[in-house]
């Protein structure tokens, strides 16, 4: 029987660990691989280890950077941190100012949309092409009630950060495949205390639903942003089942990038790598490299 505190999750996440130092804070991210640079952001609750299988499926013909961003994954945690829309994007752009990788491919999920995208529209100069998958960039009307009940003050935090329900839920809610109890391991690992969740229920926290909210006015610079990547080249791949982005979500963003070829998955959700990657990742190479 495995120990419940081994790493045997680490099978399928067999890279080595690089870290970037951000104003005292350690962000952790992924490069492997040679030949053109591919930045894949994630969402919440995940980290790195949602792209795992887009890595080795890229890794012989592309550099893959894959960052954790600060609070999540295997970046460091601080208790007291400015967690929001902005900072992540300001992050996203002071690593990639350092590592200097070059014209970039962008693949975003989740929060990566925003913040991946967010990135884009302030250096448009530094994207060549761009994959969106279940995501979203610019304002929406709702958010699915069960989400909602996790920002209710005190309540919400005490689910998010005492009982750890948005990252177990994330293991069985956004499949439609059961997950393996390897791939269950690692998605919660970094997540294993009220100190080390605290990024997640910032997040939940830090949806703008309203104008008043403050990360509303950064997701309006986001969506205005797109306009400035109308020249990239865009794929996007939707899991059709995934009940927080919709397919409501998906129809508006032709909207943004009116140039975008959309890519539906009938028997995907959320976590539609886990779910398709077998078609997703293969389609993924074959846009990169035509």
């Amino acid at each position: 029987m495995t120990e419940p505190n081994s790493q045997f999750w680490r099978a399928e996440y067999p890279y080595a660990s690089h870290f970037h130092e951000l104003g005292g804070q350690r962000m952790h991210y992924l490069d492997e691989g040679e030949g053109e640079p591919v930045v894949c952001v994630h969402g919440n609750p995940t980290w790195s280890f949602f792209y795992r299988g887009l890595v080795a499926g890229l890794q012989d013909s592309h550099r893959c950077l894959v960052p954790d961003h600060v609070g999540c994954g295997l970046s460091d945690k601080p208790q007291d941190y400015p967690y929001c829309l902005r900072q992540h994007v300001d992050n996203l752009e002071h690593w990639l100012e350092a590592l200097k990788p070059g014209p970039f491919n962008l693949v975003v999920h989740d929060w990566g949309g925003a913040i991946g995208l967010g990135l884009a529209g302030r250096r448009p100069e530094w994207i060549r092409r761009i994959v969106v998958l279940n995501t979203a960039a610019f304002p929406f009307a709702s958010i699915p009630r069960r989400i909602a009940v996790c920002r209710t003050p005190v309540i919400g935090e005490w689910m998010l950060r005492g009982l750890n329900a948005f990252v177990r839920a994330a293991t069985f809610m956004t499949t439609e495949k059961s997950l393996s109890a390897s791939a269950k391991a690692g998605f919660t690992h970094p997540y294993d205390s009220w100190g080390n969740r605290i990024a997640i229920a910032r997040f939940v926290q830090d949806i703008p639903m309203q104008s008043t909210h403050p990360s509303y006015a950064t997701l309006v610079q986001v969506r205005d942003g797109l306009q400035f990547l109308r020249d990239k080249r865009v794929e996007i791949h939707w899991g059709m089942k995934d009940w927080c982005f919709h397919e409501g979500i998906l129809n508006e963003w032709p909207g943004h990038l009116p140039q975008a070829a959309v890519h539906r998955y009938a028997n995907a959700g959320h976590y539609i790598l886990e779910d398709v990657g077998e078609e997703v990742i293969p389609a993924i190479r074959r846009f990169l490299a035509s």
